[in-house]
C-alpha cells in the first residue's frame, strides 16, 4: 500500500466552497486501489497551512503528499512544475493576512521543482478524456506558500518523500453568475487518482514538450 496524504483548501475570498476540498474529500472516500488515503483541509491562511501541513506530513508518515488548491479561471487540471520563495498577496488570506513580498522561508532558495513526474501526471489526466496542462507558476498567494513549503520540508527532512501541488478549476455551482471555466467535483477526483497513479508508477518523467511562451 502506498500511503498518500492529500490536502485541499477551506474556502476563501467569500466563496461557500472550495473545489479543492470537495475533490480531495470524494478521493478520500473512495481511494485508487493499492493506496491508502489521508485527507486534511488547510486554512486558507499565510503560515498556519504550511503548519498544519508539516503537522499531517509528521502524522500520516506517507510516501507521497499532493497539495490541491483553486485556480479560478483556468479551464483544466494543471500540476505545477515549480514553486517560489515569495508570498505577495493580491486578497487577504481568511485571516486578514496580506503579505507582500517576503520569503515563505527565510534564506530558503528561490525555488523548487516538484518531486513529482509533472508531464506524466498531466499525460495520464488527458488520456483519462479530463482537460490538464503544466503550470509554470502556483501563483503567490497561499497554494503556492503551501507548496513552496512542502517542497523545502522534503528537501530539508525527507528526501525520500516525494510531493507536488495540483490546482483545480472552479466548480460549476461558483460560477452559475458568470461565464468562466468549471470542472464537476467528480471529474476533478477523477483527475486526482489517475495524478495519483501515475505518480505512484514513474519514477522518470516524460520528456515531451509542455512549457510555455509567456
Amino acid at each position: 500500500m502506498t500511503r498518500v496524504l492529500l490536502t485541499g483548501f477551506e474556502p476563501f475570498a467569500g466563496s461557500d466552497v472550495n473545489p479543492s476540498w470537495q475533490a480531495v474529500s470524494l478521493v478520500a472516500a473512495a481511494p485508487p486501489p493499492g493506496t491508502e488515503i489521508t485527507a486534511v483541509q488547510l486554512a486558507c491562511v499565510f503560515g498556519t497551512a504550511r503548519e498544519q501541513l508539516a503537522a499531517a506530513v509528521e502524522e500520516a508518515d506517507p510516501d507521497l503528499v499532493l497539495c490541491v488548491g483553486q485556480a479560478g479561471g483556468r479551464p483544466g487540471v494543471t500540476v505545477e512544475r515549480v514553486a517560489i520563495n515569495v508570498d505577495d498577496a493580491r486578497i487577504p488570506d481568511n485571516a486578514g493576512r496580506r503579505p507582500i513580498d517576503e520569503p515563505v522561508i527565510e534564506g530558503g532558495p528561490a525555488a523548487y521543482f516538484a518531486s513529482l513526474p509533472v508531464k506524466a501526471c498531466v499525460a495520464a489526466v488527458r488520456e483519462a478524456g479530463i482537460p490538464a496542462a503544466v503550470s509554470q507558476t502556483a501563483g503567490t498567494f497561499v497554494c503556492n506558500h503551501v507548496f513552496y513549503g512542502l517542497a523545502h520540508l522534503i528537501a530539508t527532512e525527507r528526501p525520500a518523500l516525494r510531493g507536488g501541488f495540483v490546482h483545480l478549476p472552479y466548480a460549476p455551482e461558483q460560477v452559475v453568475d458568470r461565464a468562466e471555466p468549471a470542472l464537476p467535483a467528480e471529474m476533478s477526483a477523477d483527475a486526482l487518482r489517475v495524478i495519483i497513479g501515475a505518480a505512484v508508477r514513474t519514477r522518470t518523467d516524460l520528456r515531451i514538450a509542455e512549457g510555455a511562451t509567456h
